[in-house]
């Protein structure tokens, strides 16, 4: 089984950086892993027991998850692990832990692990897809830093906007 734990310093707040890769409307603006994601229930971010559909984008196309959130604590930590299979993963659970490490800057900390089958074949499949996994990760992880670094201002107008509007739904 391979496993992983991977830290990237970002350009924004622990809770920016969340929200900028749980709801879904920023997400699609800027992960490169995915074509399409959405909750099922079509809540606008997960939730624990929430389940997901996540689109392959680009060479992965062809790869679609569905997976379940097991953990979900805005902003510090969400957790998932994959539902049924979805080649060439047999197992593939992940999290991400989010951390303040200066005024507007935090670390992300992404853990997962996974198998791949077809099992007789896994002693050399598995290198090659942590090889592409770890270096996609860090790819999609560098166009978050980007975006954050542009667009944390946004995110942050909008987490006000939706803080005020829950406070005059609740009056």
């Amino acid at each position: 089984m391979a496993h992983q734990r991977l830290e990237f310093s970002m350009p924004a707040s622990e809770a920016i950086v969340f929200d900028a890769f749980h709801h879904h409307h920023w997400r699609m603006r800027w992960d490169s892993l995915v074509s399409a994601t959405h909750v099922l229930g079509g809540a606008p971010c997960p939730f624990v027991g929430a389940v997901t559909e996540n689109a392959g984008a680009g060479a992965l196309r062809g790869l679609s998850m569905r997976t379940q959130f097991v953990s979900y604590e805005p902003p510090r930590v969400a957790a998932a692990t994959m539902l049924g299979r979805s080649f060439p993963f047999t197992r593939w659970a992940a999290s991400m832990r989010h951390r303040a490490i200066a005024p507007h800057q935090s670390l992300l900390i992404y853990t997962y692990s996974f198998a791949v089958g077809p099992a007789v074949l896994r002693w050399v499949l598995e290198p090659i897809v942590k090889v592409i996994f770890d270096w996609q990760t860090r790819r999609r992880f560098a166009r978050l830093r980007d975006f954050l670094s542009t667009h944390a201002d946004e995110v942050a107008l909008w987490q006000r906007n939706r803080a005020i509007d829950a406070v005059q739904q609740a009056s």
